[in-house]
């Protein structure tokens, strides 16, 4: 067992919700390269399967369990965990992810060396091999999103104008700013977090993340994705995002949740209207499966 230190430098966060397949697996991970000065806490967020049996079976003194009676979604779950993390720095990490070696400590040492910058991230890679593009991100501008949308982004992944989302112009072999980054992993000093409040709860279960980097950009800081390390991200391992469930319907109505609290006063009427219809229309298309 490792013993705690009272003030750790880091608290790391993981929110589990049915995860039973993959959380063993994240934990190793964690705990493999875990210090003496880092805590990890796991809330989960009701889970129904056997994700608590498996939580309960470590042991370690920088470990803590928190069973939420409901299901607060992401960003709600995190909330209550980072209430009662004592870290200087805060590690949000999805349960079904694999840290490798280093990972953790290379980008905390980061956070510590640059002052200016509010959140980072490192790369994450699906379990595919392929980039999650959610790590790597500009905000969803009207524009940005039209070209995103009408597939002006993947004609054009590598031209500027068009592919304002997914930055898909910049070097994702180099150490650059980015606009957002996911909750996949996601560490920023907590004095910066308790500022803003931490995460919107008004989003549930999608953009969440956009949303507090909105805002820490806001506040002036910048975010910054660190490719030297990675992680990889079995992503949805939940089981919560087929076709007519909650978590699946939920990023469009983030879309309009988004717009409105940071765009809907920028833009004109019409811009609005237009805005409103492509998330309609983008809502059916999933919906049938296109």
């Amino acid at each position: 067992m490792k013993k705690l230190q009272e003030k750790p430098e880091l608290s790391i966060i993981i929110l589990t919700f049915n995860v039973e397949r993959v959380i063993k697996a994240c934990l190793d991970s964690v705990f493999s390269y875990l210090k003496k000065d880092w805590e990890v806490i796991v809330i989960d967020n009701n889970s129904t399967d056997k994700t608590m049996e498996i939580l309960k079976q470590v042991q370690d003194d920088s470990y803590k369990i928190i069973e939420n009676k409901e299901n607060s979604g992401f960003a709600g779950g995190n909330n209550i965990a980072v209430q009662q993390a004592k870290g200087k720095y805060i590690l949000f990490l999805n349960p079904d992810t694999i840290v490798e070696q280093n990972t953790i400590s290379y980008c905390l040492n980061y956070l510590e060396d640059h002052l200016d910058v509010g959140a980072a991230t490192v790369k994450i890679v699906l379990g595919n091999g392929k980039l999650d593009y959610s790590c790597h991100r500009g905000f969803p501008t009207p524009w940005n999103s039209l070209c995103f949308f009408s597939g002006l982004t993947k004609i054009f992944p590598k031209v500027k104008l068009f592919s304002g989302y997914t930055l898909g112009y910049k070097n994702l072999n180099e150490t650059h700013e980015v606009d957002a980054i996911n909750g996949a992993f996601f560490m920023i000093k907590k004095e910066l977090g308790d500022k803003l409040n931490w995460f919107d709860t008004n989003f549930f279960w999608n953009g969440e993340d956009l949303d507090f980097c909105y805002r820490i950009k806001e506040n002036g800081y910048k975010i910054m994705y660190l490719p030297d390390k990675k992680i990889i991200h079995f992503k949805g391992s939940s089981g919560g995002h087929k076709r007519g469930s909650k978590t699946f319907y939920a990023r469009f109505e983030v879309m309009k949740l988004f717009y409105d609290k940071h765009y809907k006063d920028k833009y004109p009427w019409i811009v609005t209207r237009f805005i409103y219809l492509g998330i309609k229309i983008r809502k059916l298309l999933s919906f049938i499966g296109i």
